[in-house]
């Protein structure tokens, strides 16, 4: 049994494949060269960048097994390949406590202005200091404030605790159920159930002081123009889950307004080429795809997805 490991795999998942005598590639076949070369392998694993679709999938009889390291899987056709007798998994616990605290990141670097800062100290500290201090003098505390939460799926719930341990209100919308409380668990052990207020979605945008995305890839954007009209101004905005959640000319204007104080982002409607207005707009803070990329969440992920592909192989 061979596998390709397209877009890697932590060694200890590999260790657990080549341990139950699975040989695992981990060498890059670039996505033009796949149909051509797939075949070799009765499995492949990939993250967002690898795709995974219909024409590919036709070339290769031989897969048996498709692993996406990750939650979502829009870079996989999941039903065709399941049509044809392909098992299709991904991790999406592995990553949540990863993409949470990413955001944290964001609403921290909004709040005190930490992205620019980071951008005009080295060129400006030295000559403007006190310009500085006064410009990013007006920074604003998240203890106190609501929190709107766009999907409760398994990563907003886990953002919604980081930010009730931060003193926060949370506001919930999903369009399946969202428990009435979470369970926090703290230092030392203690656990503690904590409210969560759900509400519908023009409400969510009408009283979130931020509000956070966390839901899969969408054909229509779940903030454009329309919603950016309905937000409470000063409003600060993260994405750290799919490109295209979010109008991006419609945030770019609603930044320039002053509707939205700030944007985090994480993902891009063009990715890997985002656009330069988005890359170089003075209120954005700025990672490339990083939720998942912690060295904990890359471990639980390749265990976990290992654990999965030895079910099918070799089951």
């Amino acid at each position: 049994m061979r596998i390709l490991a397209n877009d890697g795999i932590d060694p200890i998942g590999k260790k657990l494949l080549e341990d139950a005598g699975i040989e695992v590639d981990t060498n890059n076949i670039p996505q033009e060269e796949l149909a051509s070369k797939l075949n070799a392998y009765d499995g492949i694993t990939v993250r967002s960048a690898t795709k995974v679709r219909q024409d590919l999938i036709d070339a290769c009889p031989n897969l048996k097994v498709i692993g996406r390291g990750g939650v979502g899987m829009d870079n996989i056709d999941v039903a065709y390949a399941k049509s044809k007798g392909i098992a299709v998994e991904n991790t999406p616990a592995a990553s949540s406590q990863s993409v949470a605290e990413l955001v944290f990141t964001h609403l921290f670097n909004g709040v005190r202005f930490v992205y620019d800062a980071n951008r005009k100290m080295p060129v400006e500290g030295n000559t403007k200091f006190n310009a500085l201090k006064k410009a990013y003098a007006k920074g604003v505390e998240l203890k106190g404030k609501k929190l709107g939460i766009i999907g409760f799926g398994r990563i907003g719930k886990e953002t919604a605790k980081l930010a009730l341990g931060a003193g926060m209100d949370v506001l919930a919308y999903d369009l399946y159920d969202i428990p009435a409380t979470l369970p926090l668990e703290l230092s030392g052990g203690i656990k503690v159930d904590v409210p969560v207020k759900k509400v519908d979605f023009d409400t969510l945008l009408a009283e979130a002081d931020f509000i956070s995305l966390h839901i899969p890839f969408t054909e229509k954007p779940v903030l454009g123009k329309e919603e950016f009209e309905k937000v409470k101004t000063g409003v600060g905005i993260v994405n750290c889950s799919r490109g295209g959640t979010i109008d991006e000319l419609a945030l770019i204007e609603a930044l320039d307004s002053g509707k939205v104080a700030f944007a985090g982002l994480d993902v891009f409607d063009n990715e890997p080429t985002p656009r330069t207005e988005i890359l170089q707009h003075p209120k954005i803070s700025l990672t490339p795809h990083i939720g998942a990329a912690t060295n904990e969440a890359q471990e639980r992920i390749g265990v976990e997805l290992a654990n999965l592909l030895i079910g099918h192989l070799k089951g």
